[in-house]
């Protein structure tokens, strides 16, 4: 079953309030979705401020009641509304009816019944909408009564100049038709020129009476001679009127297109921008940018953070044309921060221009998905209420914005998650070793303990030794286990300082390997000198750590008599130390996962042998804080190599 999506119609009418809240009961009912379409048409621009604020009441009641206001460009109010339900996939339209009839038959029909023309398919629900008519007829009585001076002027000088150039055709014996046109001209140049097709249309008269005025005989007279004269006026008539009126719809199509061009531009330009940035603060400023050059008007910012306001955020407007003159103390008062407060906690818009909080200075606006709100907005109004083309354009700027803060949201939660996750396996991976692994050694210990003091002269010298050496060898494996679980837990939380200094490096890995493990006795460990004096910049004591655990772990994990060789020499700046052995070498499948924490080569992670998988992670660690890399490779023919690097360090000699 399809979601239902109802389509409710604004307009600046007395009752369309009545058919905005029918609409949302509607939606509530189907439990479906509202969308409130504005259609803007050229009469726009010349609306009384009465009717403006009644739109924009309606505006925000839409909003209140949970609408997705949109606003559409057109002279055609059905065809734009049908094309929006067509493109949208609303189900059903909610629109208000007046009492008016058709009085003639070649009269518009009205635009419920175009409507349902253009759209058969759609359930349209029709509201009573009385008191309509006078609202008409009252809009356009005042529209009409609007005469702008510098339109009148332009009109006046235009037919002037046609009339001269008439003539000066007259003069030079060119034939009436080319005065005709002249006037023709000057009514499509009026239509151009001035900002209401009234001028054109009454050009298109006034023309017809001075060609017969100035042009015809007898001249200076509204008296016309000849019989073809009344065919020559009418022709002219319809011509000027029909190019005044073509080219005044063509220059309301051509502003419409140009607000359409400007909205898409603008949007394009901001979901960009927003999309090259990573950091809310980033995000924010160019929100606040866009809105900055859409309404030249400071913008006020109040973040929000686990539910909460924080404190606000002010980007000043320079040279706003509409900025009122407020400054940091004015947007910053208990008042101001109130009303934000109530937007963040009813998730809708309040202060200036509305009617919830309208003694505000700004208008409020939630920057939401859902009911989740991820900001609040501030506009200074101080009289100058946003227009629809501007509050249009803002929401979708604001919706642009709530979406690009949610995904960052979403992102920063994901990555908490993930590190959680991360860090409670590896809770889980230790305290698995701890209970499994170290209970081995610590068995041991107690065990041969036990037995050296329960019989401690019924045992020759040969098994007494045994016993202290296996005590010696399972407490040196759980001080190593200490201090690696210390040194990792030091380097990756930053806390832990490296004190370095020059060093030979054959001096350190002589040094280290008089820490390796007792059982290197059992192995054959081959130190080949440097043909050079190799010096490094390195903490000593990590360095050897970090020799010592890989020497080890050779020494664990190839059989008795194995060979391991060390080696140290200069590449590429670096000074890199090769611990190679010739033991059974490490799987190419592992050697991804070799050097994470809590694996153990052969066993994934860790198991009965005793190791917790720590001493190559902390080894990468050491050697990455130092500035190296680490790595293992095959040895040929077999067996495995060991290689990390280190900044060399140069020394000059003074004699």
């Amino acid at each position: 079953m399809s979601e239902t999506h109802i389509l409710v119609c604004l307009s600046s009418s007395p009752t369309n309030g009545k058919i905005i809240r029918v609409a949302a009961q509607m939606a509530k009912a189907y439990d479906g979705t509202l969308t409130a379409l504005y259609v803007e048409t050229p009469d726009y621009k010349v609306m009384s401020e009465e009717n403006k604020a009644r739109l924009r009441e309606n505006t925000l009641l839409a909003e209140h009641l949970g609408a997705t206001v949109e606003t559409v460009y057109g002279s055609d109010i059905p065809f734009q509304i049908a094309e929006y339900a067509r493109l949208s996939g609303a189900t059903k339209i909610v629109m208000g009816r007046s009492n008016m009839r058709r009085k003639y038959i070649w009269s518009k029909p009205p635009l419920v019944e175009r409507l349902i023309n253009l759209a058969p398919d759609l359930d349209i629900h029709i509201i009573p909408d009385r008191d309509v008519s006078n609202y008409r007829i009252r809009k356009l009585y005042q529209a009409d009564r609007l005469f702008r001076p510098d339109d009148m002027i332009k009109s006046l000088l235009l037919l002037m100049a046609a009339t001269a150039v008439g003539g000066i055709f007259r003069y030079m014996n060119m034939s009436d038709s080319n005065i005709v046109m002249i006037y023709i001209i000057c009514v499509l140049l009026t239509a151009a020129v001035t900002s209401r097709m009234l001028y054109s249309l009454v050009m298109s008269m006034v023309s017809v009476l001075a060609f017969n005025y100035f042009f015809t005989v007898p001249y200076f007279t509204l008296k016309a001679y000849s019989d073809d004269y009344p065919v020559t006026f009418l022709t002219m008539l319809l011509a000027a009127f029909i190019t005044s009126t073509l080219a005044g719809r063509m220059k309301q199509q051509m502003a419409q297109a140009s607000e359409a061009a400007y909205r898409t531009k603008i949007l394009l330009e901001t979901n960009q921008m927003i999309q090259q940035k990573s950091d809310r603060q980033e995000m924010v400023s160019v929100v606040a940018g866009q809105l900055m050059k859409l309404l030249r008007r400071d913008i006020i910012y109040y973040p929000v953070e686990k539910g909460q306001l924080q404190e606000a955020v002010i980007f000043f407007c320079e040279n706003g044309e509409k900025n009122p003159k407020y400054g940091k103390e004015d947007y910053l008062t208990a008042s101001e921060r109130e009303v934000a407060e109530w937007v963040l906690r009813h998730n809708r818009h309040a202060g200036a221009t509305t009617d919830v909080r309208n003694d505000a200075r700004c208008l409020y606006l939630a920057i939401r998905t859902g009911d989740r709100a991820q900001g609040v907005i501030g506009i200074p109004i101080s009289g100058e209420p946003l227009e629809t083309f501007e509050n249009s354009i803002t929401l979708s700027i604001l919706g642009e914005c709530a979406l690009a803060l949610e995904k960052e949201t979403a992102l920063r939660e994901r990555e908490k998650s993930a590190l959680l996750a991360k860090n409670e396996q590896l809770r889980a991976n230790l305290l698995r070793s701890i209970s499994h692994d170290l209970r081995t050694p610590l068995t041991s210990i107690s065990g041969n303990a036990g037995v050296l003091l329960a019989n401690p002269d019924g045992m020759d010298g040969e098994n007494r030794k045994k016993l202290y050496a296996n005590i010696y060898d399972d407490s040196l494996w759980l001080i190593n286990l200490v201090e690696n679980l210390l040194s990792v837990t030091k380097i990756e939380d930053g806390t832990v300082k490296l004190h370095k200094s020059t060093e030979l490096i054959d001096e350190m890995i002589q040094e280290a390997l008089q820490h390796v493990n007792l059982r290197k006795k059992d192995h054959k460990i081959i130190l080949t000198p440097s043909e050079d004096f190799l010096l490094v910049k390195a903490d000593a004591r990590l360095i050897m750590q970090v020799i010592s655990n890989i020497v080890d772990n050779a020494v664990k994990y190839t059989p008795p008599g194995s060979e391991i060789r060390i080696s140290a020499f200069r590449q590429n700046g670096m000074v890199s130390v090769e611990i190679a052995d010739n033991g059974n070498g490490i799987s190419d499948e592992e050697k991804p996962q070799i050097f994470d924490r809590f694996y153990v080569a052969g066993h994934g992670v860790v198991d009965s042998r005793r190791s917790l998988g720590l001493g190559l992670s902390l080894c990468k660690s050491i050697i990455t804080a130092h500035g190296g890399m680490i790595e293992v490779r095959d040895n040929k023919p077999r067996g495995a190599v060991f290689r990390f690097t280190l900044p060399e360090e140069e020394v000059t000699l003074r004699e």
